[in-house]
């Protein structure tokens, strides 16, 4: 099954989506009023705020370490308020983060919270930024959890931070809790990009939920028809699944609406078909695109076309394809195989010359002598059949007899030593007695026809006896008057 990569690193959108601290933002003036939310004494004396205005010009003028310096110095002071020391914190953890100091950064902001000066507005925003810190820091499921409180006590529907969060959560293989967020980002994008249905995947995939990704995937292929690997992966889901019926589908259709390529591609769904008892719509499909180029003809190829074919009793169609593989190959096997194939369509004359070259490159010549020899005597069968009004001459030379000849021959060229040359003996012994069969049957009618024109001899010369007339029943019994007169009237038969 194909593995996913891991979505890429969240640090580079932790430091973007993370503000810049603004000192302005939190005291807009050293005296002025904070609001009804701020805590008690939200505002600086004048001793303190000197440092921390002198320190805030320097993180404008971005001499960030030198605003450190004085910001480590109004921490030195004595009797800061809480306020005073959130604030200070709060800018330490800006200049650090400027200075991509990241653990000073969070552990300036920590104690920012812990100082307990900031309005209920500014801790959550403090909280979201540590959060975004540990996560830009490699330190994912500490910083997911973080964001994870913020975003659910806040109700918050902000993309970037739900994006955010998620992702960290996957950086942390925490993909149980990744997947809620991974579908309320994907919900709200408008529109849906590859992105979105990348994660959904990658989450299906890494929580071992084959019908979810299976779904996600198909809608993938519906807006990405083209994309090999999702067809890849739709499949190698039912395989997974022991659905290797809807595996074949995948690919039945995959092919059908042609967004498939590449040589393998293609020879797999000749393979699939072929599997699921469908040798014709393979051989179809083989032949379509080695005619089309797209699948290479080679020996094995072609080999493998005849072979469809074959196995669909299209023994015509192979023929053409095996006399293609034997111009390109001296393969024994497929020499052999066109012999088969011309042998199966009757053409014996044909299927005689490719089994010969199969037994010149080195194919079992007992095996094939034994297919001349049969296809030699299924020849026979198709001569005139000899008749017993034939002469000798006429029967020695009838193509019928020369035929059986030839297949006597041909089982005789089996070798001595083959496992096969008992069946031979038994075709040569079959194929002998066969014309003995007619001979003696000929004979036979040959000996009923003397005794029958005897007899007829015999009662004509009765009636000349009584009148005077020698007159035969059957006029063609004419011919055997002597030998009856030889055999029954010399004198040494002792008749007159």
């Amino acid at each position: 099954m194909t593995r996913f990569n891991r979505p890429p690193t969240v640090r580079a959108m932790a430091l973007t989506v993370m503000p810049l601290f603004s000192v302005a933002c939190l005291m807009p003036a050293f005296a002025q009023s904070q609001p009804d939310s701020s805590p008690p004494s939200a505002q600086f004396s004048s001793k303190t705020g000197s440092f921390v205005l002198e320190a805030q010009n320097f993180l404008t003028e971005n001499r960030d370490k030198d605003a450190l310096i004085k910001l480590s110095q109004a921490l030195s002071l004595d009797n800061l308020t809480a306020y005073e020391r959130s604030v200070i914190y709060q800018m330490q953890g800006s200049a650090f983060y400027n200075l991509n100091a990241l653990d000073q950064s969070i552990t300036a902001f920590e104690n920012a919270l812990t100082s307990n000066g900031l309005s209920a507005k500014d801790r959550d925003n403090t909280q979201r930024q540590i959060a975004q810190l540990m996560i830009a820091n490699g330190r994912y499921a500490e910083g997911a959890k973080r964001l994870d409180i913020h975003l659910t006590r806040s109700g918050t529907d902000s993309g970037k931070f739900v994006e955010m969060l998620m992702q960290a959560r996957v950086q942390a293989k925490q993909y149980d809790k990744a997947l809620p967020w991974a579908h309320k980002w994907f919900d709200a994008a408008q529109p849906q990009e590859r992105k979105h249905f990348d994660i959904l995947n990658f989450l299906y995939h890494s929580l071992n939920q084959p019908y979810k990704q299976a779904e996600i995937v198909r809608a993938m292929i519906e807006k990405w028809p083209n994309d090999k690997e999702l067809w890849d992966v739709w499949a190698s889901l039912f395989v997974a699944a022991g659905q290797d019926q809807d595996a074949f589908e995948v690919t039945r259709l995959r092919y059908l609406t042609g967004a498939m390529s590449g040589e393998a591609s293609l020879l797999k769904v000749v393979q699939y078909y072929s599997y699921y008892d469908m040798p014709y719509q393979a051989a179809q499909i083989l032949e379509a695109e080695l005619n089309a180029g797209r699948i290479r003809k080679t020996e094995d190829t072609l080999e493998q076309l005849s072979s469809l074919w074959r196995q669909s009793r299209e023994y015509a169609r192979t023929i053409p394809v095996l006399e293609e593989a034997t111009r390109i190959s001296t393969k024994s096997e497929l020499h052999a195989q066109l012999g088969e194939a011309l042998y199966n369509e009757g053409e014996c004359s044909r299927a005689e010359t490719a089994f010969k070259r199969a037994i010149d490159n080195g194919y079992d010549a007992a095996k094939v002598w034994m297919l001349i020899g049969t296809c030699r005597y299924e020849d026979v069968q198709k001569q005139e059949k000899l008749t017993c009004e034939m002469s000798a001459q006429e029967m020695e030379n009838a193509p019928i007899s020369k035929g059986r000849l030839a297949a006597i021959n041909a089982f005789d060229n089996v070798p001595m030593q083959s496992r096969q040359r008992s069946d031979a003996e038994k075709w040569i012994s079959f194929v002998k007695a066969e014309r003995m069969t007619f001979d003696k049957q000929c004979e036979f009618k040959a000996k009923i026809r003397i005794e029958k024109c005897f007899k007829d001899i015999e009662r004509a010369y009765e009636h000349q006896f009584i009148d005077g007339v020698f007159k035969l029943g059957d006029p063609t019994c004419q011919s055997f008057v002597a030998a009856f007169d030889k055999e029954y009237r010399s004198k040494d038969a002792g008749r007159i």
